[in-house]
Protein backbone atom coordinates (compact mmCIF):
# COMPACT_ATOMS: atom_id res chain seq x y z
CA UNK A 1 0.00 0.00 0.00
CA UNK A 2 1.46 3.32 -1.17
CA UNK A 3 2.13 5.56 2.18
CA UNK A 4 0.19 9.49 1.31
CA UNK A 5 2.18 12.39 0.88
CA UNK A 6 1.47 15.37 3.77
CA UNK A 7 -0.34 17.44 1.27
CA UNK A 8 -2.98 14.09 0.93
CA UNK A 9 -3.32 13.92 4.99
CA UNK A 10 -6.21 15.29 7.16
CA UNK A 11 -5.38 16.32 10.56
CA UNK A 12 -8.26 17.85 12.76
CA UNK A 13 -6.72 19.76 16.30
CA UNK A 14 -8.61 20.00 19.19
CA UNK A 15 -7.94 22.35 21.74
CA UNK A 16 -9.61 25.26 23.80
CA UNK A 17 -6.63 27.42 23.79
CA UNK A 18 -6.90 29.59 20.80
CA UNK A 19 -2.85 30.49 21.04
CA UNK A 20 -2.20 26.44 20.74
CA UNK A 21 -4.82 25.52 18.62
CA UNK A 22 -3.81 28.08 15.92
CA UNK A 23 0.27 27.69 16.79
CA UNK A 24 -0.39 23.92 16.03
CA UNK A 25 -2.53 24.14 12.81
CA UNK A 26 0.41 26.29 11.46
CA UNK A 27 3.28 24.27 12.11
CA UNK A 28 1.22 21.12 10.50
CA UNK A 29 -0.20 22.73 7.18
CA UNK A 30 3.60 24.55 7.02
CA UNK A 31 4.41 20.92 6.84
CA UNK A 32 2.09 20.14 4.24
CA UNK A 33 -1.00 19.00 5.80
CA UNK A 34 -4.23 19.89 5.06
CA UNK A 35 -5.48 20.87 8.82
CA UNK A 36 -8.99 21.66 10.24
CA UNK A 37 -9.32 23.13 13.66
CA UNK A 38 -11.94 23.00 16.33
CA UNK A 39 -11.96 24.34 20.08
CA UNK A 40 -14.56 21.98 22.14
CA UNK A 41 -16.00 18.35 21.32
CA UNK A 42 -19.24 19.58 19.55
CA UNK A 43 -16.98 21.05 16.79
CA UNK A 44 -14.75 18.30 16.39
CA UNK A 45 -17.52 15.67 16.03
CA UNK A 46 -18.87 18.08 13.02
CA UNK A 47 -15.71 18.37 11.49
CA UNK A 48 -15.45 14.80 11.68
CA UNK A 49 -18.84 14.57 10.41
CA UNK A 50 -18.39 16.53 7.23
CA UNK A 51 -14.49 15.95 6.60
CA UNK A 52 -13.37 12.55 7.97
CA UNK A 53 -9.54 13.65 9.36
CA UNK A 54 -6.66 10.75 8.61
CA UNK A 55 -5.55 11.63 11.93
CA UNK A 56 -6.92 14.05 14.98
CA UNK A 57 -4.77 16.01 17.88
CA UNK A 58 -6.67 16.04 20.87
CA UNK A 59 -6.03 18.44 23.88
CA UNK A 60 -6.58 16.14 27.25
CA UNK A 61 -7.84 18.81 29.48
CA UNK A 62 -10.70 21.21 27.75
CA UNK A 63 -13.74 23.39 29.39
CA UNK A 64 -16.54 20.82 29.26
CA UNK A 65 -16.37 17.68 27.93
CA UNK A 66 -12.39 16.27 27.72
CA UNK A 67 -10.10 14.83 25.00
CA UNK A 68 -10.74 11.69 26.69
CA UNK A 69 -14.21 12.20 25.99
CA UNK A 70 -13.56 12.65 22.22
CA UNK A 71 -10.77 10.43 22.34
CA UNK A 72 -13.70 7.76 23.19
CA UNK A 73 -16.24 8.70 20.57
CA UNK A 74 -13.40 9.03 17.52
CA UNK A 75 -12.18 5.49 18.35
CA UNK A 76 -15.53 3.78 19.37
CA UNK A 77 -17.85 5.56 16.19
CA UNK A 78 -15.57 6.90 13.75
CA UNK A 79 -12.29 4.67 13.86
CA UNK A 80 -10.22 7.91 13.54
CA UNK A 81 -7.21 7.34 15.05
CA UNK A 82 -5.58 10.63 17.35
CA UNK A 83 -2.74 12.10 19.23
CA UNK A 84 -3.50 13.32 23.28
CA UNK A 85 -1.89 16.53 23.64
CA UNK A 86 -1.20 17.64 26.99
CA UNK A 87 0.96 19.49 29.62
CA UNK A 88 0.83 16.52 32.09
CA UNK A 89 3.61 14.10 30.83
CA UNK A 90 3.48 11.94 33.77
CA UNK A 91 3.11 8.32 33.89
CA UNK A 92 0.23 7.94 35.05
CA UNK A 93 -1.17 10.25 32.27
CA UNK A 94 0.48 8.66 29.73
CA UNK A 95 -0.61 5.18 30.68
CA UNK A 96 -3.88 5.44 30.26
CA UNK A 97 -3.81 7.98 26.72
CA UNK A 98 -2.29 4.63 25.50
CA UNK A 99 -4.61 2.21 27.08
CA UNK A 100 -7.91 4.39 25.48
CA UNK A 101 -5.56 4.06 21.69
CA UNK A 102 -3.66 6.44 21.76
CA UNK A 103 -1.01 6.15 19.11
CA UNK A 104 1.13 9.05 20.18
CA UNK A 105 1.60 11.39 22.96
CA UNK A 106 2.69 15.23 22.65
CA UNK A 107 3.61 17.43 25.48
CA UNK A 108 2.97 21.27 25.90
CA UNK A 109 5.30 23.42 25.58
CA UNK A 110 5.38 22.25 21.61
CA UNK A 111 8.52 21.70 20.18
CA UNK A 112 8.55 21.93 16.87
CA UNK A 113 11.30 19.47 16.37
CA UNK A 114 9.35 17.22 18.63
CA UNK A 115 5.94 17.93 16.75
CA UNK A 116 6.64 16.66 13.44
CA UNK A 117 8.60 13.71 13.88
CA UNK A 118 5.25 12.35 16.51
CA UNK A 119 2.74 13.03 14.18
CA UNK A 120 4.26 10.95 10.80
CA UNK A 121 5.20 8.18 13.29
CA UNK A 122 1.51 8.44 14.41
CA UNK A 123 0.62 8.52 10.76
CA UNK A 124 2.83 5.35 10.32
CA UNK A 125 1.31 3.97 13.18
CA UNK A 126 -2.14 4.37 12.16
CA UNK A 127 -1.30 3.04 8.93
CA UNK A 128 -0.08 -0.48 10.37
CA UNK A 129 -3.38 -0.28 12.17
CA UNK A 130 -5.58 0.01 9.71
CA UNK A 131 -3.55 -3.05 7.26
CA UNK A 132 -3.48 -5.15 10.78
CA UNK A 133 -7.68 -4.52 10.68
CA UNK A 134 -8.64 -5.18 6.84
CA UNK A 135 -5.74 -8.14 7.11
CA UNK A 136 -8.16 -9.55 10.00
CA UNK A 137 -11.14 -8.43 8.16
CA UNK A 138 -10.22 -10.40 4.95
CA UNK A 139 -9.43 -13.77 7.03
CA UNK A 140 -12.65 -13.73 9.09
CA UNK A 141 -14.19 -13.12 5.35
CA UNK A 142 -12.12 -16.35 4.31
CA UNK A 143 -13.10 -18.30 7.47
CA UNK A 144 -16.51 -17.89 7.09
CA UNK A 145 -16.82 -18.34 3.41
CA UNK A 146 -14.90 -21.79 4.10
CA UNK A 147 -16.86 -22.83 6.58
CA UNK A 148 -19.76 -22.34 4.28
CA UNK A 149 -18.75 -24.43 1.60
CA UNK A 150 -17.38 -27.08 3.87
CA UNK A 151 -21.12 -27.41 5.21
CA UNK A 152 -22.44 -27.03 1.65
CA UNK A 153 -20.30 -30.21 0.67
CA UNK A 154 -21.14 -32.01 3.62
CA UNK A 155 -24.88 -31.34 2.62
CA UNK A 156 -24.53 -32.26 -0.96
CA UNK A 157 -22.30 -35.50 0.16
CA UNK A 158 -25.37 -36.18 2.32
CA UNK A 159 -28.29 -35.52 0.01
CA UNK A 160 -27.02 -36.97 -3.41
CA UNK A 161 -24.74 -40.21 -1.88
CA UNK A 162 -21.62 -38.51 -3.28
CA UNK A 163 -17.66 -38.42 -2.08
CA UNK A 164 -16.54 -35.55 -0.80
CA UNK A 165 -14.39 -34.74 -4.26
CA UNK A 166 -17.46 -35.27 -5.99
CA UNK A 167 -19.55 -33.61 -4.28
CA UNK A 168 -16.93 -30.36 -4.47
CA UNK A 169 -16.91 -30.83 -8.33
CA UNK A 170 -20.74 -30.65 -8.15
CA UNK A 171 -20.67 -27.94 -6.31
CA UNK A 172 -17.54 -26.00 -8.58
CA UNK A 173 -19.52 -26.64 -11.65
CA UNK A 174 -22.80 -25.45 -10.39
CA UNK A 175 -20.61 -22.07 -9.14
CA UNK A 176 -19.11 -21.99 -12.80
CA UNK A 177 -22.21 -22.08 -14.97
CA UNK A 178 -23.71 -19.43 -12.73
CA UNK A 179 -20.49 -17.34 -12.80
CA UNK A 180 -20.57 -16.71 -9.14
CA UNK A 181 -18.41 -17.49 -6.63
CA UNK A 182 -18.57 -21.00 -4.30
CA UNK A 183 -19.34 -18.52 -1.71
CA UNK A 184 -22.08 -17.28 -2.83
CA UNK A 185 -23.42 -20.58 -4.27
CA UNK A 186 -23.16 -22.46 -0.82
CA UNK A 187 -24.85 -19.79 0.85
CA UNK A 188 -27.81 -19.59 -1.10
CA UNK A 189 -27.24 -23.52 -0.64
CA UNK A 190 -27.71 -23.58 2.74
CA UNK A 191 -30.42 -20.86 3.00
CA UNK A 192 -32.53 -23.49 0.82
CA UNK A 193 -31.73 -26.11 3.31
CA UNK A 194 -32.44 -23.88 6.34
CA UNK A 195 -35.85 -22.75 4.22
CA UNK A 196 -36.89 -26.26 4.27
CA UNK A 197 -35.96 -27.39 7.51
CA UNK A 198 -38.25 -24.56 9.04
CA UNK A 199 -41.33 -25.97 6.88
CA UNK A 200 -40.15 -29.73 8.37
CA UNK A 201 -40.61 -28.58 11.57
CA UNK A 202 -43.71 -26.69 11.11
CA UNK A 203 -45.31 -29.64 9.51
CA UNK A 204 -44.23 -31.78 12.98
CA UNK A 205 -45.25 -29.56 14.81
CA UNK A 206 -48.45 -29.45 12.98
CA UNK A 207 -48.95 -33.39 12.74
CA UNK A 208 -48.72 -33.58 16.70
CA UNK A 209 -51.56 -31.18 17.84
CA UNK A 210 -54.46 -32.90 18.64
CA UNK A 211 -57.65 -33.25 17.03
Amino acid sequence: MTTQQPSQRRVLVVDDDSNMNALLVDILRGAGFEVTSAENVDEAIAAVATSRPDLAVLDIKMQGASGLDLGTILRDDFKVPFVFLSLMDDEQTVRKASEMGAIAYLVKPLDMRQCLPTIEAAFARADELRRLRETESQLSTALQQSREISMAIGFLMERLHLDRDTAFETLRDDARTKRRRMSEVAEELLQCVERINSFTVGAAQRTRRPA
